[in-house]
């Protein structure tokens, strides 16, 4: 039976997530607001949620209808057997958002939504199952825009950028979804080497790894919303676990380098990459950036420096930037050249001509993805 899901990806990386669902095998994918549509069995869902490394989390749908008024609302829930999806004695969750319609609150939308689920349960077996904003057994995501209600399942429980690997960041780290879409948006592929400059707790290094060697983002997690459903089908769950186990590339020559000017930065991205089982694949070393010799094969450089959060480290980090571009010119001739900043103006200073530029978003920071080819 095919099935239709939603996709959620950081702003920006919206195409990646559509090869990325593309390559899984996924039909109908399409680019919608926010995140990507697409088809298929319930294997496709499981296989997005193991493998995809841009998106934030993965919606199946259970259907669509006009919900023009509470009642109508209401009615609707009720139309889906809940019981297929959880019991009385297991928690729910409801997320609503609510866009130009007649119902204009979304408090109040997850509300009626609960009302009709307990409703259903009370009815049937004379016990409600209980609500838990925390850890739900089952999320449910209702969407209401022009009075047309959107009611889905969220089956990846706790954001899929939580691959389970980092448990302490450094300053300001990366959403390990947005590493790993700057890192296939710049043009990484694993198959030369990539130097990370100002690695921090090291989000690319670890992201990049996990791509060179084929290991898939989900295998780190400890569990998925849709494992706690009663219609999870463990069977193929588990088949789907024991080929991406399989599939992984082995260990070889690394050629992910990670280097940073903070001792206490570079003992956090080490434990990371431990925890994601990629230590022995990353050369970490302690040094500042202008340091650096030039390698012997052409690659990529990347590096994500600071943003200047206060006024009086400008003329500071006007100056690293300015570093930072004579350094790529003068060291990496041959290499791709990539920086990522939330800072506008501060890219400018790095004085070197962009073969092309990214607009992203970290958070809510407008950002920008800057590539040079180093001559």
């Amino acid at each position: 039976m095919s099935l239709t899901y939603f996709a959620t990806a950081p702003k920006g990386l919206e195409q990646i997530l559509a090869n990325e669902l593309t390559s899984l095998g996924a039909s109908s994918v399409s680019i919608g607001v926010g995140g990507v549509h697409f088809k298929g069995g319930v294997e496709v869902g499981y296989k997005a949620n193991l493998w995809l490394r841009t998106a934030i989390r993965v919606l199946m749908r259970l259907r669509s209808f006009k919900a023009n008024s509470p009642e109508a609302l209401y009615d609707g829930v009720q139309t889906i057997d809940w019981a297929e999806f959880m019991s009385k004695d297991q928690t729910l969750a409801i997320s609503a958002n609510v866009r130009d319609s007649e119902l204009t609150h979304s408090h109040y939308v997850a509300l009626k939504t609960k009302d009709a689920i307990v409703d259903q349960f009370r009815e049937k077996t004379g016990e409600r199952p209980s609500i838990d904003k925390q850890t739900p057994d089952l999320s449910i995501n209702v969407h209401i825009k022009q009075n047309k209600c959107i009611l889905s399942l969220d089956m990846s429980g706790a954001s899929l950028h939580k691959r389970g690997y980092r448990l302490r960041g450094g300053k300001a780290p990366l959403s390990e979804a947005l590493a790993a879409g700057i890192l296939q948006l710049a043009g990484y592929d694993g198959q030369k080497p990539l130097h990370d400059l100002m690695c921090g707790s090291g989000t690319f290094a670890i992201e990049a790894a996990l791509m060179k060697h084929n290991i898939a983002p989900g295998l780190l997690r400890p569990s998925f919303g849709f494992q706690r459903w009663h219609s999870f089908d463990k069977s193929i769950w588990k088949e789907l676990s024991v080929q991406a186990r399989r599939s992984i590339i082995g260990p070889a020559d690394p050629t992910i380098f990670a280097s940073d000017i903070s001792d206490q930065a570079l003992k956090i991205a080490g434990e990371n990459a431990d925890r994601a089982g990629v230590l022995d694949y990353i050369l970490f070393q302690r040094t500042d950036f202008r340091k650096i010799a030039a390698p012997e094969k052409p690659g990529m450089v990347i590096c994500n420096p600071p943003y200047g959060e206060r006024l009086g480290e400008l003329p500071r980090l006007r100056e690293l930037y300015k570093d930072l571009g004579d350094h790529y010119k003068k060291v990496f001739r041959g290499h791709l050249g990539c920086i990522f900043t939330g800072n506008l103006e501060l890219i400018k200073k790095v004085g070197l001509k962009p073969k092309n530029r990214h607009v992203l978003y970290n958070g809510p920071l407008e950002s920008r993805l800057v590539v040079y080819e180093l001559y």
